[in-house]
């Protein structure tokens, strides 16, 4: 995709007003008919009908989102890889930054990954199985071998965008997208398009998300009106977790950093200081990309590698955003009582290692990402929403490691290329 600094500057606008407003309201309307009917123990019909009409707000949002994933994902991820040209002309310095952001991307998965399984926030909220889905998640299957390359692998593109396999249209992405990169100037039509693509819908996300107010208030509403106030101090819980969660990536990532540049690292933060709040006060990484470049070149950052490694950093090293799918679909698992085996959880690593690759830095993105992964390990689509009213809060704190872990890869990368000043 194209630089970010060619899109202009997000700033906070009326959209994170009218969601913190719709989850206030959500969650009086929720107290009051909890309150009024006694829960959803021994629940008159007519509050079961009021829960039902939430419910279908929030199913109409759930699926705007999920008509995004397939070609949101097979566009940004293609045309981020085209991106990287020829792997031979762009030499060490694109081989190194790869390695990097998956060594990262690694890290964040597993440190998250590891919280969660530590704290388990999402047991307190003991939520039931949408009565849809029950047979799906209680049926048990036998893995093999043949299941799971036949998963993996698609006989039919068409078949898995009309699905939503996530991780089928991941694997055809990547052979389109280094098909693309290997024929240079030939690919650069259709690279443009599916470029031209990718922008269209981060387009139609944001207006999709214009929808969210609704399903927050719903959202919230319904689940208070079942369970009561007490439900929120999990939400407490999780975002201080999750937040200590950030804290330990920066730490271990700047600590690694250390290792290479130093005491360098003090004047690094204070470089990158300005950008970091801005990206933490518009919730968009996106939006610090023009003054990040401009600060990591003043600190001593050779020009060319941050030409090459921040444009692919955001694209393909989130690293918060990570941590934030790892702990937002185990949460959910909890949540509803599912229990994930440990050989779940690494394949649910492995499908976010690759498919956080292809979401830019872009508010509440990972969304359709977290959406994708919850539909593939039959976890029900409707626990998104359980955090979707938080979810300004988080993303605050996962743009700010974004492009703390992008400051972190072009001082390393500039240092091992011995061009750092």
């Amino acid at each position: 995709m194209n630089s970010p600094a060619q899109h202009p500057v997000e700033t906070p606008n009326r959209q994170t007003l009218l969601v913190g407003i719709a989850l206030i309201l959500g969650i009086a309307l929720g107290e009051a008919l909890n309150l009024g009917f006694g829960g959803a123990v021994q629940a008159p019909p007519l509050l079961l009908q009021i829960i039902t009409v939430l419910n279908v707000l929030t199913d109409v949002f759930l699926r705007l989102v999920k008509m995004i994933i397939a070609p949101l994902v097979f566009a940004t991820l293609v045309a981020g890889i085209a991106k990287i040209g020829d792997i031979n002309s762009v030499g060490r310095i694109g081989m190194k930054a790869l390695l990097w952001f998956f060594s990262a991307s690694l890290l964040s998965l597993l440190l998250g990954m590891l919280l969660v399984n530590l704290f388990q926030p999402g047991l307190a909220l003991q939520l039931s199985l949408p009565a849809a889905d029950a047979a799906v998640n209680l049926a048990s299957t036998p893995p093999s071998l043949g299941g799971f390359v036949a998963h993996i692998f698609p006989k039919s593109i068409v078949e898995a965008m009309a699905n939503n396999e996530i991780l089928q249209i991941v694997i055809f992405s990547m052979f389109f997208g280094m098909a693309c990169a290997s024929l240079g100037e030939l690919a650069h039509p259709t690279v443009k398009l599916l470029d031209s693509l990718a922008h269209i819908m981060l387009k139609v996300t944001r207006y999709v998300m214009h929808f969210a107010p609704i399903a927050v208030f719903s959202a919230m509403a319904s689940v208070i009106a079942q369970h009561g106030m007490g439900v929120l101090l999990t939400y407490g819980k999780f975002i201080g977790e999750f937040y200590l969660g950030l804290l330990l990536l920066c730490c271990l990532l700047g600590g690694f950093a250390y290792l290479f540049i130093g005491r360098r690292l003090l004047s690094l933060l204070r470089h990158i200081r300005e950008p970091l709040l801005l990206a933490f006060g518009t919730a968009s990484s996106e939006s610090a990309y023009p003054k990040l470049l401009q600060q990591l070149e003043r600190f001593g950052c050779d020009e060319k590698v941050c030409s090459l490694v921040l444009p692919l950093g955001y694209s393909f090293n989130l690293d918060g955003s990570m941590m934030y799918m790892t702990f937002a679909v185990l949460f959910i698992a909890q949540a509803y009582g599912i229990d994930m085996p440990l050989t779940d959880q690494l394949l649910m690593l492995l499908v976010l290692l690759f498919t956080s690759k292809g979401v830019a830095g872009v508010p509440r993105a990972s969304l359709v990402v977290i959406a994708a992964t919850l539909s593939m390990f039959k976890i029900p689509e409707a626990g998104l929403l359980l955090l979707l009213g938080i979810d300004q809060l988080l993303d605050m704190g996962r743009s700010a490691t974004n492009v703390f872990g992008n400051s972190i890869a072009s001082a390393l990368i500039s240092r091992w290329e011995k061009s750092l000043k």
